[in-house]
């Protein structure tokens, strides 16, 4: 795989800037958002966490909270960071990073995606994710494996059933 964990030899080698790009993991009733890539894109039909590039002189947190709006039309807490995941496509290196996120407010409304569900962390294995976002579902499904409380309530708070 084109995992990559020190990025220090993408730029000795000259492959360039690597793109940061941001990812919400949005829990409710203990399930997770994930969201279809739409055809005519570059990974159709994959499964991703829904983000986003972020623009110059935005923090993560920042393009997370304006991407989900762009893409979903709802607003979001972004919370403590949760993982990273680097990787080569052919169109260049980006650094994927989620965050565990808060739904506020909105109706979720497809914009930019196919589809989007919510699933349990037993069922991750069963979508074709974007290899970028492969090691944050395996993470994830890896974490939640591990729970006895629900996640959802350690990660959000008592406001995550409100």
């Amino acid at each position: 795989m084109n995992y990559i964990k020190d990025t220090s030899y993408l730029l000795r080698k000259g492959e360039g800037k690597i793109k940061e790009v941001t990812a919400a993991v949005i829990l409710k009733d203990n399930c997770v958002l994930i969201a279809q890539r739409s055809a005519g894109d570059k990974l159709a039909g994959k499964w991703e966490f829904p983000g986003g590039k972020t623009e110059p002189g935005e923090t993560p947190q920042e393009c997370l909270k304006r991407e989900i709006k762009e893409e979903l039309e709802v607003d979001i807490e972004v919370l403590n960071f949760f993982a990273e995941s680097i990787y080569t496509y052919q169109s260049g290196t980006i650094k994927l990073m989620a965050f565990w996120c808060k739904w506020i407010a909105g109706d979720l409304t497809l914009k930019v995606h196919s589809k989007i569900v919510w699933v349990k962390r037993s069922e991750l294995n069963l979508y074709d994710f974007a290899p970028a976002d492969i090691p944050l579902a395996e993470k994830l499904r890896q974490l939640l494996s591990l729970e006895s409380q629900s996640l959802e309530s350690k990660i959000l708070g008592d406001s995550a059933h409100e």
